[in-house]
């Protein structure tokens, strides 16, 4: 049994072991100046509603005012707020009829409080099979609404695309099309495979030399209305070598949740901005490490970045498309639901054991503002999931 100051976790083989929680939490400055020397997004999870009556099949039931008072405390750090992407459950809990309402509602509080906001726009709205011509009009409305409200508009993979595209000219035909009439400039996203299954083959080829060579066409003919890109394929050596390929103006966000310190800290030809679910849960340390890189002191950045790599490696293990069940847990235990419960079920997508060490790791790393609350919470998930404390 637990002693009270300590956790009993789970192994992978059975047995269990006793942690000890920390008793304070890593200092962070609250709040503070927006962010300067880099463009940070964190990419936000929703809350589910866990009193609404509903099963895996029905639409998301979302707990509104959780889920805006979270984006509240990622922009009262100076962060940025990627909304309604593939942390929010697009896809994979969240309807285009839910995200909808989450861009709405989402834009009107950035716009009370000052904050920056960036909505994913995809074309998840269609039904039946896919045609280039529906995949067209299903971007074009969602992109008509994320401009409607104000905000940048990250153009997402699509996996009604990735379905309908027979070669790279499809995509270079549909993504000028949409860049040709985008009002403003636009963050395009490119999300490997190993978070979608879906979107093998993007750009019209499996070989990323290839497909690396399309997006920069896409990008070439189009520079004015390219923000930046967003890449997500946990290829460091990749994303650096497309980065310095860009046309001057154009940003990297980085969205490789295994080499963002080094890819945000950058190098002598450069460095990426960041769109991260990482962020999510690491909001304040994250925002306090970028601060360090403002006053130019990139290895005080990385020594308060670098620890955290462990965690997010864990939480974003295969398969990668699940990392949003831990980003949820570590939210309730840090305080900011009441609840661990996702849309669609999806707080059931990993182990008991992955959870603990998620737990273990994140409170290791001080990000718990009450760690106390956060034992106590970990203790009860336990206990109901047969690990008596």
């Amino acid at each position: 049994m637990s002693t009270g100051t300590t956790v009993l976790l789970p192994g992978g083989n059975g047995g269990t072991r006793a942690y000890t929680p920390r008793t304070a939490p890593l200092p962070t400055a609250p709040g503070g100046p927006p962010l300067a020397s880099r463009t940070v997004y964190a990419a936000a999870h929703v809350v589910a509603d866990p009193r609404a009556d509903v099963c895996p099949d029905s639409p998301a039931a979302v707990d509104w005012d959780a889920t805006l008072a979270f984006r509240r405390h990622l922009w009262s750090h100076g962060l940025g707020v990627a909304e309604a992407m593939d942390t929010a459950q697009r896809g994979m809990g969240l309807d285009w009829a839910g995200a909808a309402e989450l861009i709405r509602r989402s834009a009107a509080e950035a716009r009370a409080c000052g904050g920056r906001i960036a909505c994913g726009v995809g074309t998840d709205q269609l039904t039946g099979p896919a045609t280039l011509s529906r995949v067209r009009d299903a971007y074009e409305e969602q992109l008509a609404l994320v401009e409607s409200v104000g905000a940048r508009a990250v153009l997402m993979a699509s996996r009604a695309l990735a379905a309908a595209a027979a070669s790279p000219d499809d995509y270079l035909e549909t993504y000028g099309h949409l860049l040709g009439q985008a009002r403003e400039p636009v963050i395009l996203h490119w999300l490997g495979p190993m978070f979608d299954p879906a979107l093998e083959g993007y750009w019209g080829s499996a070989d990323l030399d290839a497909a690396t060579e399309t997006f920069l066409q896409v990008i070439a003919a189009h520079p004015d209305k390219v923000d930046g890109i967003k890449v997500s394929l946990l290829d460091a050596d990749r994303e650096v070598a497309l980065r310095r390929r860009l046309p001057d103006g154009v940003r990297c966000y980085t969205g490789d949740d295994f080499h963002y310190p080094e890819l945000i800290a950058g190098d002598d030809h450069g460095f990426s901005h960041a769109l991260l679910g990482i962020f999510d849960p690491l909001g304040p340390l994250a925002a306090q490490a970028v601060r360090l890189l403002d006053t130019g002191d990139a290895k005080a950045f990385r020594e308060l970045l670098d620890p955290t790599v462990e965690l997010s490696r864990h939480l974003f293990r295969a398969p990668t498309r699940y990392y949003k069940t831990g980003v949820v847990l570590l939210a309730w235990l840090a305080g900011h639901q009441t609840h661990f419960t996702m849309v669609g079920g999806l707080q059931s997508a990993r182990s008991l054991p992955h959870l603990a060490r998620a737990y273990e790791l994140a409170d290791g790393l001080g990000l718990f503002p009450d760690p106390n609350l956060a034992a106590s919470r970990m203790r009860a998930l336990l206990t109901v999931h047969g690990v008596p404390q």
